[in-house]
């Protein structure tokens, strides 16, 4: 594994050929073998005993909405099922007990992308240089499977790192309240489609009084799953115009996250990236237009975690003045994994 502090900078990684500077393919390659994890390779022994000091309070706090917790349907993604049957029904046993199973779609609630979810569109790549086929991501184990996939998660201990939480909700609504602002003026809505700049985000963390480290994993609350779980009509109305909060997905953006050489981010909204996308130019752009997508998961190898629930931890952080903690990810371990549950602990 490379020492974060060892990663070039974006304007100093090596040309890729036919792909902007600012890739990062082949930069983890080991022994002439295709790197399949990305930045989480920034997460070395050093960086994860350095964050062990921050599990130090006793306490944890789940990061992980329900399965089920959208109360509405997402076109072309199902809506979980889960069903249960007494081990008779099944079949199995004249004893009295229960099994259960789950249908659903890894991106229909708290999830990590893979680094094969969006790919990098004018090559159609995905990390590392890597073409994605239905036949690649049928492998029938991990051993075999060739894709940047989560199950490979696994064979590196899953996910274990010092994480920096920036509560822009929370840091947007105070401010606008000392600005004099009242009512639905000093609150900020995730469906009003704000571009978080790396300005602001810097400006949250100095106002914490928290700094980021090289293999941090960041984490940016809108207050997207608190709204989404109990939407009103006025709600809504808001999500039928298609804006979200999230990061401004700019150059400057992508620049700055592997700078500060991040292993991860993740947010409480649909795309980490404020939506709709804009394009280079500034006009209105669609979701074929997402910036943060190909550049963190096709060309810097950066997991984006999504619809995670950070209620909780926001009341935590306040209360504590802590906003930096220990985090434990273990996704599902199954061959061919592009999405999952993160099964995210924030420990304190």
């Amino acid at each position: 594994m490379m020492e974060p502090t060892n990663l070039p900078d974006f304007d100093d990684l090596p040309k890729v050929p036919d792909m902007p500077q600012g890739c990062a393919w082949g930069i983890f390659d080991k022994d002439g073998k295709k790197d399949l994890l990305g930045t989480l390779n920034l997460l070395t022994p050093s960086v994860v005993k350095a964050a062990y000091s921050e599990a130090r309070d006793g306490v944890s706090i789940s990061l992980n909405w329900p399965l089920n917790g959208l109360p509405f349907p997402m076109p072309g993604r199902i809506q979980p099922t889960h069903t249960q049957n007494t081990l008779k029904e099944a079949g199995l046993s004249e004893g009295i007990g229960w099994d259960d199973e789950i249908h659903f779609n890894t991106q229909a609630s708290s999830q990590w992308d893979s680094l094969v979810h969006w790919q990098h569109q004018p090559s159609g790549l995905a990390y590392n240089g890597i073409t994605v086929t239905k036949d690649a991501l049928a492998a029938a184990n991990t051993a075999t499977n060739s894709m940047p996939t989560l199950d490979h998660w696994h064979a590196a201990g899953g996910l274990v790192a010092r994480a920096v939480f920036i509560d822009f909700k929370e840091w947007s609504e105070k401010r606008a309240k000392a600005d004099g602002k009242t009512g639905e003026e000093a609150i900020f809505h995730p469906f009003d489609g704000h571009r978080i700049t790396v300005e602001e985000i810097e400006a949250v963390a100095k106002d914490q009084g928290v700094e980021f480290r090289h293999g941090d994993v960041l984490i940016i609350r809108t207050g997207g799953t608190e709204v989404l779980q109990a939407p009103s009509a006025e709600d809504f109305a808001k999500l039928q115009t298609g804006q979200t909060a999230g990061m401004h997905g700019v150059p400057g953006s992508a620049k700055w996250l592997w700078n500060k050489h991040f292993a991860a981010i993740a947010s409480d909204n649909w795309a980490v990236e404020a939506l709709m996308p804009v394009k280079e130019d500034g006009s209105p752009g669609s979701v074929t237009d997402l910036y943060l997508h190909p550049w963190l998961l096709s060309m810097f190898g950066m997991p984006m975690g999504e619809l995670w629930d950070l209620k909780a931890l926001s009341e935590h952080c306040k209360a504590s003045g802590r906003y930096s903690f220990l985090l434990t990810s273990a996704p599902l371990n199954i061959p061919g994994l592009v999405g999952s549950p993160p099964n995210a602990l924030a420990i304190f």
